[in-house]
């Protein structure tokens, strides 16, 4: 067996630049996460696209199911000031 399946395995994401959100480029597999973090360095960052990686061991990480979405997520119908529709903006706010 590879060494690989013996270490942590690891989801990477990565911000290309200052003020953008991180997004999930893929996985590696590393001893701890300074490790994690120079392999993903090396691996999605070659040609200097990124400014800014989170490495996060992906037994961490908890998610929603799809098939549990209807239950889980709360039905905004019956709060209607949720909705921005409900708030006037003003007029120097004009990307929203």
């Amino acid at each position: 067996m590879s060494k690989s399946r013996y270490m942590p395995l690891f989801e990477v994401f990565v911000r290309s630049k200052r003020g953008l959100d991180h997004k999930h480029v893929g996985s590696l597999h590393a001893e701890d996460a300074q490790q994690a973090l120079e392999y993903a360095r090396d691996v999605y960052t070659r040609r200097g696209e990124g400014a800014s990686i989170w490495v996060v061991k992906s037994s961490d990480i908890v998610a929603s199911q799809e098939s549990e979405a209807q239950d889980f997520y709360d039905p905004m119908d019956d709060k209607p000031y949720r909705h921005a529709t409900h708030y006037v903006l003003p007029r120097e706010v004009d990307n929203m």
